[in-house]
């Protein structure tokens, strides 16, 4: 402890001998002036890509999400329909004006008050292990408001999306008051699953599972109300009251259990969900002085009260006898607090940011089919780091180090650890001109155990799986190398690049017989090796008319655990493709789901495509598509254990076509939220009750 505290003193003190005393490096807005959507200008500068939106993009759009769409950066997927952004297969972490943000937020945006959108596909020590980061920078503060309404209902089943949002600006000070309502009740579902169970012994046993039906319901809420005071270039205030609610969010499976021992079929209903409200609070302070310092502090608090539930019932077919009838019922009561400090000091050409974060978590979990068995979890996470930039002509350096202190600890059984772990972080961006770019990056970051992965309270999937936690975990680490182009050329810009990966102690489940019961566990393996390869092209096929986006990924990897050696290699990716003329747009959008290895589990997303017409009307804007045109949708996993290997297939009848209708009204001139340069992270954790 005390040579890392030491270590973190003497970097401070050295990159601050460093610092220069000249004016801050900015990038000036440019509006674009094209009457069609085309590829954004783009700025290729060392910690990220800055896209600024054209003219006719803005126009086509009625909200934030639209716009991002519109835009079309290569590698990121940006589904409307279903409100997703994506980026390689993994999760973005999405912000406005530096302050991390929900999708729901980003659709409350006005697209005339976006400004820029910069893409930081190699985030640094401050974004505390985000995988990419997509910051959207909108208007300044003035006077006026707007108002923000739209309904997408599906034609063909109980599925839709509506929200609405309010601002009202009065001087320096900005309100905001909005709510959304997503529905997804009784979609069709059914599940095409095999699995075979080998025992000590080298006997096994093949279930078969022939569907016969099921449903998803996946319906959720939210209203917020937020409050900030801007005055420029001095001081920002920014507070927000939020409550999320899950009204229902359930798995059913019914289905015919075939057994390779000659037994009668089984008749099966498994099924698992959870309800829940989160309400939550976040207040947010950035205060600018002298000689261009900043010095920031975040503060959030969230509470979670719900319950998630598996059943489980296994009967003969016209029997009212039961052969198994599992329940499982877990009531939460968890609470979360983070603060964060940061201190920003900026030079011509250089920058030096340190913080400082500490985040708790207070977890008490109700079994009430253990009759009533309680147990509480602490767990606290500290993160220290220091990160300095330079530019030296056409050469950018970055360098950095975090240290991470994570602590979790079980009441009842008094069991838990407590780690200490390092963060070193180095980029190099070598730039020749504004049209080519070649950067080499090495990053690192930590992953806590989480409270199902150590929760030590049984769990019966099925006549003879469990799950068991372990409360002996510890933290993980994980290091990536990666190396990538990028390019602006006439009708074409775009990226590509290869990237390594590696988690010597990634926590994993794996699978162990206890005499007649087949244990789900968690263990710090012996690591996670992948390396990637990628190409993510822009073209403009037909100038004034047509833009194609899309990624094209390959990935190979290993993974070993204490027991196991495994391989898998995949191809994944997307196409997006828009046609804009006389204010219609056309846009198409597939995605192939990238299949990751994990433990001893091979799973993939949804294979997804969207096809989508839309028309624009002075403050209106009516379109139609369609989810799933073609293809079957199919999200699913491949167990490789020795024990266990199986196969399941998630099918969803999701051929939905659906419309939708925007409209904004717009008063006076926009204002833009409060400029949130850091977020502290305060997620109350859930338990999870999850089936087979």
């Amino acid at each position: 402890m005390k040579q890392v505290i030491t270590f973190i003193i003497a970097l401070l003190c050295a990159l601050c001998a460093l610092a220069q005393t000249e004016a801050p490096d900015s990038i000036s807005t440019h509006e674009l002036q094209e009457i069609v959507i085309q590829a954004p200008k783009v700025i290729r500068k060392a910690d990220m890509d800055v896209y600024h939106p054209s003219k006719s993009a803005v126009e086509n759009s009625k909200n934030g999400m639209q716009l991002l769409r519109n835009i079309m950066i290569p590698t990121l997927t940006v589904n409307d329909a279903l409100g997703s952004i994506s980026a390689a297969g993994q999760s973005v972490q999405v912000r406005i004006n530096g302050r991390v943000a929900s999708i729901e937020q980003v659709k409350a945006l006005l697209p005339e008050t976006i400004k820029r959108v910069e893409w930081i596909d190699n985030p640094g020590l401050r974004y505390n292990g985000a995988n990419y980061v997509l910051n959207v920078i909108v208007a300044n503060p003035t006077l006026g408001g707007s108002l923000m309404l739209q309904a997408k209902p599906a034609l063909n089943q109980k599925w839709g999306y509506y929200q609405g949002d309010a601002k009202l600006n009065i001087g320096r000070a900005q309100w905001s008051v909005g709510g959304y309502f997503k529905l997804t009740d009784e979609i069709k579902a059914h599940r095409e699953y095999e699995e075979t169970f080998t025992y000590p012994s080298g006997t096994s046993l093949t279930r078969k599972e022939t569907p016969l039906g099921g449903e998803l319901d996946n319906s959720q809420g939210a209203a917020w109300i937020t409050y900030n005071y801007i005055k420029p270039d001095t001081t920002i205030f920014y507070v927000s009251l939020h409550a999320n609610r899950n009204f229902s969010d359930k798995w059913q499976f019914n289905g015919l259990l075939n057994l390779s021992n000659g037994d009668d079929d089984i008749d099966l209903m498994d099924s698992s969900g959870r309800i829940g409200t989160t309400p939550s609070f976040s207040a947010y302070l950035e205060q600018h002085f002298a000689h261009k310092q900043t010095l920031v502090v975040d503060f959030s608090a969230s509470m979670y009260a719900g319950h998630s539930y598996s059943d489980y019932v296994e009967k003969y077919p016209g029997s009212t006898h039961l052969i198994n009838d599992i329940h499982t019922y877990i009531k939460d009561s968890n609470q979360a607090y983070g603060l964060e400090a940061n201190y920003i000091k900026q030079w011509r050409a250089s920058r030096f940011t340190a913080g400082v974060s500490y985040t708790a978590n207070r977890n008490r979990s109700t079994y009430e089919n253990l009759d009533g068995a309680v147990f509480h979890q602490r767990q606290d996470k500290a993160y220290f780091f220091a990160e300095y930039f330079h530019r030296i002509n056409k050469v950018t350096l970055t360098g950095g180090i975090g240290a991470q202190y994570t602590s979790f600890l079980f009441k009842e059984t008094n069991q838990g650890s407590r780690s200490w772990n390092l963060r070193p972080q180095a980029t190099a961006t070598y730039s020749p001109n504004r049209n080519h770019q070649l950067r080499l990056s090495f990053t690192s970051w930590q992953s806590a155990p989480s409270l199902a992965e150590t929760n030590i309270a049984p769990q019966q999937l099925d006549g003879f799986q469990w799950r068991i936690g372990n409360p002996n975990l510890k933290t993980s680490s994980s290091y990536m190398l990666s190396l990538r182009y990028s390019y602006n050329l006439p009708r074409i810009s775009g990226s590509f690049g290869v990237r390594g990966f590696t988690s010597p102690n990634a926590i994993t489940p794996y699978l162990y017989w206890d005499k007649d019961r087949l244990i789900t566990s968690y263990e710090n393996s012996k690591g996670l090796q992948n390396i990637s390869f990628w190409f993510a092209p822009q073209i403009e096929a037909i100038p004034s008319w047509l833009v194609i986006s899309g990624t094209l990924q390959y990935r190979a990897e290993r993974m070993k655990g204490n027991t196991y050696k495994l391989y898998n290699h995949c191809w994944s990716g997307d196409v997006s493709a828009m046609v804009t003329h006389w204010g219609f747009t056309l846009g198409f959008q597939y995605v192939r789901a990238q299949r990751d290895l994990w433990g001893e589990k091979i799973s993939w997303g949804e294979d997804i495509s969207v096809i989508d017409l839309s028309y624009n009307w002075k403050n209106w804007e009516f379109s139609g598509g369609m989810i799933l045109p073609f293809g079957k949708y199919d999200q699913g996993s491949r167990s490789l254990s020795k024990w266990n290997t199986n196969e399941m297939h998630t099918r969803l009848d999701m051929r939905m076509p659906y419309i939708s209708i925007s409209y904004n009204l717009q008063w006076g001139r926009q204002k833009r939220g409060a400029q949130k340069l850091v977020e502290v992270d305060a997620n109350a954790d859930r338990s999870s009750a999850g089936g087979r």
